[in-house]
């Protein structure tokens, strides 16, 4: 028999499968292209291994499928991981919105069509301080809508060279702002930018000034530029809006928290004289991904009627997710914004979590300590603070740090610590206390499986 007679049909592997949570023809596509590479390959193996071969990919495909994870990295807003967990109203409002149908646009006093988003925006531009307030899809997005907007006959903006950052993902403010089909102009030098560069770097093409606040990194020593309150007057001056993209989006009193430093909030930089300020819905400020804008009622009213902004615009859940987060701003109820709330759990009640693990995994053929950690906000916020916290430390005898990694992340929820120094840890500071009882069940589930 040549070796591609020796190849089963697809039916026949289907029928051999377990049962999957996956949809039939998910599965079937599966097994169609693994029998294309057999029939590539110089061999084909026996029946049984292209069974055990097929469930290890179609096992992979489930894996990657969207699914929520326990997070034991200390990172609070972990980009891979969703950014800002969502609160219990947040996710409440969720399942409210998403499984009825709604008022998006629809104006129950009148009985005729509403609009959209408008108790969200009135509700953003009380917390803000703002005239007006609205909302894309993300950060990004609301840059991209302002520079369009104002540089339509003026196609040039001025930008320090200390702020052209580079964002998530590869993604860098001058390329965003290219995306726009505008140009920039750069002024000053990388650590030094002061007020006469923005001053002289005006001209007949000048549509607008952008500040890029520097969220994800910090530069010290030989450094300076001028405050906004400054840009703002000459703006003022020569009729040129001046736009500050805070991009991590912090608007609660973030001073008694444990941190090296502050952001500055939206109130404060629009009271310095920013016609505009946009910042993310999904890092400090605790909520779903979004792009927020406030600001001038006037510049917000003309940025919605771009054509651009039906296209960036948000769905109903974004809304529901993103009024919840608000609200909870508003009455100032932190456990409602977990970003903020796991800032504010005590290294005491670390511990005694902590020693409650110790206690439930002693039997298991682990050593397991209390460790000091440092944690981080992550973001790209907050790059100065490094933000105390409490591990488990875990050594197996049996298992590699790698692999105990390897088998936590392959378990159901997969469990992510990370390794420091030789020794596996998880962070209990990411880690909900909800979840405490989770992670000792798997972790006794993934060591007396056999490797």
């Amino acid at each position: 028999m040549t070796p591609r007679r020796a190849i089963p049909s697809v039916g026949k592997l289907l029928d051999s499968l377990a049962e999957i949570d996956l949809s039939r023809p998910v599965i079937t596509r599966l097994v169609r292209q693994y029998l294309n590479e057999l029939r590539t390959s110089d061999g084909v193996p026996g029946f049984d291994e292209i069974v055990r071969e097929l469930r290890a990919k179609i096992a992979q495909a489930a894996q990657a499928r969207l699914q929520p994870i326990i997070n034991g990295t200390g990172i609070i807003l972990h980009t891979n991981f969703g950014r800002a967990p969502l609160g219990p109203a947040a996710v409440r409002a969720l399942n409210l919105v998403a499984g009825n149908y709604n008022n998006l646009e629809y104006d129950l006093g009148t009985g005729s069509r509403g609009r959209r988003g408008a108790s969200l925006e009135s509700a953003l531009a009380l917390l803000g301080q703002s005239e007006a307030a609205t909302v894309v899809n993300n950060c990004a997005a609301a840059l991209v809508l302002i520079v369009r907007h104002f540089t339509k006959t003026k196609p040039e903006v001025i930008i320090s060279r200390g702020e052209l950052v580079q964002i998530g993902g590869g993604f860098r403010i001058g390329e965003i702002i290219a995306a726009s089909g505008a140009r920039l102009r750069e002024i000053g030098a990388t650590n030094k930018t002061t007020l006469d560069d923005y001053a002289n770097g005006i001209g007949s093409e000048t549509g607008l000034i952008l500040r890029v606040h520097q969220s994800n990194f910090f530069m010290a020593g030989f450094a300076d530029a001028p405050p906004n309150d400054e840009i703002a007057l000459l703006a003022q001056a020569k009729r040129i809006p001046f736009v500050v993209d805070l991009g991590s989006g912090a608007v609660a009193p973030m001073e008694t928290l444990p941190l090296a430093e502050r952001e500055p909030t939206p109130a404060e930089t629009l009271k310095q004289g920013a016609a505009l300020v946009c910042f993310s819905g999904d890092k400090l400020f605790g909520g779903p991904q979004a792009g927020i804008i406030a600001g001038r009622k006037t510049l917000i009213t003309a940025l919605k009627r771009e054509p651009l902004f039906r296209a960036l615009r948000c769905d109903k859940l974004v809304f529901a997710a993103l009024e919840a987060t608000v609200d909870a701003h508003l009455r100032q109820n932190w456990k409602e914004i977990p970003a903020i709330h796991l800032l504010e759990i005590s290294l005491e009640d670390l511990r005694a979590r902590g020693a409650v693990f110790v206690r439930q995994l002693r039997d298991l053929p682990l050593e397991t300590r209390i460790v000091e950690a440092s944690g981080e906000m992550g973001g790209g916020t907050l790059p100065r603070s490094n933000i105390p916290s409490v591990a488990l430390e875990l050594s197996c005898q049996s298992l590699s740090p790698d692999g105990l990694a390897r088998r936590l992340r392959h378990a159901t929820p997969p469990v992510i610590g990370y390794i420091l120094r030789g020794k596996f840890r998880l962070d209990l500071r990411t880690i909900f206390p909800e979840q405490d009882e989770i992670v000792v069940s798997i972790l006794k589930r993934c060591l007396t499986k056999k490797t």
